[in-house]
């Protein structure tokens, strides 16, 4: 074998040799890695592997029937800068010595919360700052709005982008309500800042508005840690609403005026639609420690009990099962009336004879415990399943999560049922008792009271809310006697408690009573039941009526807890005067009227 042959096959075997050792010493690592080393890289792969980060999406807004922001979620911004932007650091500082006053100064001026030295001191100990968390650090402590945000944009140096100025932002949205407090508590509120709904109409329709989150993945792109979309967030719904702002304010401003003088516990109001039973406003509101009344419970949807109101109820399941007529009489007496173990009075006492229809004008308890009693006594089963089939028994859904169930028990002894004859022993809530006086306005159709009408989609309907009809109340023969039963209530003006006050004979002050809208309704008082017992010196007073009475458009209900700062109390005078001044404005706002032979006649113009 010649010597270049020879070497030839050295190096060949020392090249397979250096390749063999190389391939056995990846071997080894491997193993190595995979037994001795496997936890080390393993926390490494995790620190550097891609994260998954939600995406929140955007809550959808409630708007009331003519499209108005009712509860939005608008955007806001944190406004950071990053002092280790090289930029700043270039010629000795000079780009931020030479801003840095002028930013303070246009901070101070558009955000307002601190003075330009303030600003300035903690530009300069960040610019100072060892730490990244020192460094890239919030400006502003509190967050703006999109104008600040805008104006903050256009301060010197800044206008000039991120990596002149180091300002960059951080987006987030606040569920706002653009009317403040009006509806508040029906329109309700969520839990911080993105959280699910928590009350009223964001709670009941959260599926809705909420819509779905998305996600994102951290990755690394031309040298920079990105968040890339994998899956994009779908936004919420918006929901379109029954209430009218403009309606909203003209309730709560009636109420609020009559809780001031009257320093009264709470309040609430109720104004819908008789035909499709859409609610347009609901106020409640509630008194504070220094005075003052805000939104805070919603006693539209908590069962009472009714009082007086209740008598209505009362009549039309008498005259509708042909135990009386309007024109049947039953005396009372001075000294009230006893039947069984209980004593039952009127708040105006006298010994007289009341036909069945001037008994519910004056609101006589004695005459209607005999009303009833008379007509269901050992039947009071029958009396309690006549209501259900009206449909007061069962209730019906209302878009406000915890509303109360009604409570009309079958009673176990006469007594109860002498009371409930006028409001005693049953519960409903001012939504079911106006829902009620609704369908007597309706030609006898009780329909539910509705407060959205549509659930919208990237403008296009998801789903649609129409009139539900719940009950037939009555024949139309007894609807026509209870209706007139009603009008005496306001324009009797001898006996109706929603009609005047007199003194010495002579007319001093209107309730109810208008030139401009006849209101036809009832008055409701009820004494407060607590610590065991009713309290002769503490109510509960109501009206509820519907309007104009020739051709109902509208039903109002208002409803006073515990008036204080007088000894008297006067449903028809509280309660009657508010529903009176909501009733005109809201024909005014709804319509408009026109003098016609001798008489005003009001017409409806579209505001929709």
């Amino acid at each position: 074998m010649s010597d270049t042959i020879r070497n030839t096959i050295v190096r060949f075997a020392l090249i397979f040799l250096f390749v063999l050792s190389g391939f056995v010493a990846v071997l080894v690592k491997i193993v190595h890695i995979q037994t001795v080393e496997k936890d080390t890289w393993e926390t490494i792969a995790r620190e550097h592997a891609g994260k998954d980060f939600v995406i929140a999406p955007n809550r959808g807004n409630i708007l009331d029937a003519k499209g108005r922001l009712l509860a939005g979620s608008l955007p806001q911004y944190y406004v950071y800068m990053d002092t280790r932007v090289e930029a700043l650091h270039q010629k000795h500082d000079s780009l931020y010595r030479l801003y840095a006053d002028s930013i303070a100064e246009g901070l101070s001026l558009i955000v307002g919360d601190m003075s330009a030295k303030e600003y300035r001191q903690r530009m300069d100990r960040a610019f100072r700052g060892k730490t990244v968390q020192e460094r890239d650090f919030r400006i502003c402590p509190r967050r703006v709005n999109y104008m600040q945000r805008k104006a903050i944009g256009q301060l010197p140096l800044v206008k000039r982008g991120y990596y002149k100025s180091g300002f960059h932002y951080e987006q987030q949205h606040r569920r706002s309500k653009p009317y403040g407090s009006l509806g508040s508590r029906t329109i309700g509120g969520i839990y911080g800042e993105g959280g699910n709904g928590k009350s009223g109409l964001e709670k009941y329709y959260d599926e809705y508005l909420r819509g779905k989150e998305g996600l994102s993945i951290r990755q690394k792109v031309a040298g920079e840690w990105e968040k890339i979309p994998e899956i994009e967030a779908e936004d919420g719904c918006d929901i379109i609403t029954t209430l009218d702002a403009d309606l909203l304010d003209i309730c709560e401003t009636a109420l609020r005026q009559r809780l001031a003088r009257t320093s009264a516990d709470w309040g609430c109001c109720i104004l819908m639609e008789v035909k499709t039973g859409a609610v347009k406003a609901v106020c409640n509101l509630d008194r504070t420690a220094d005075g003052d009344y805000e939104e805070n419970i919603n006693h539209a949807a908590i069962r009472v009990e009714p009082g007086s109101t209740f008598k209505t109820v009362s009549l039309t399941a008498v005259l509708d099962d042909g135990k009386a007529s309007l024109d049947d009489t039953l005396r009372v007496y001075r000294n009230g009336w006893t039947y069984h173990d209980a004593r039952h009075t009127d708040s105006h006492p006298k010994d007289t004879v009341y036909t069945v229809r001037s008994a519910l004008a004056v609101s006589s308890n004695i005459a209607f415990a005999k009303l009833v009693t008379e007509s269901y006594e050992k039947k009071a089963e029958k009396f309690v399943n006549k209501l259900g089939r009206m449909g007061l028994r069962d209730g019906f859904r209302v878009e406000i999560p915890g509303a109360s169930a009604p409570r009309i028990d079958v009673p176990n002894d006469a007594v109860t049922l002498s009371k409930m004859a006028y409001g005693y022993s049953v519960e409903l809530s001012p939504l079911q008792i106006a829902a009620f006086y609704n369908g007597i306005a309706n030609g006898g159709h009780m329909v539910r009271p509705m407060l959205v009408r549509t659930v919208m989609k990237d403008g296009a309907p998801v789903k649609e809310y129409g009139t539900e009809t719940i009950s037939t109340l009555c024949r139309q023969s007894t609807l026509r006697d209870v209706q007139a039963a009603l009008h005496d209530v306001v324009w009797d003006n001898d006996l109706g408690t929603a009609s005047v006050l007199k003194w010495q004979g002579r007319t001093i002050y209107r309730k109810a009573q208008s030139d401009l809208v006849h209101i036809a309704g009832k008055t409701g008082t009820a004494q407060l039941f607590h610590h065991g017992r009713y309290h002769s010196d503490e109510h509960r007073m109501t009206f509820v009526g519907y309007f104009p009475e020739e051709a109902p458009e509208y039903t109002c209900l208002c409803m006073i807890e515990h008036p204080r700062n007088k000894g008297a109390y006067d449903a028809g005078f509280d309660c009657g005067t508010v529903v009176r001044r909501i009733a005109e404005q809201t024909m005014a706002y709804a319509g408009e009227y026109r003098w016609s032979k001798g008489r005003w006649i009001w017409t409806k113009t579209c505001n929709d």
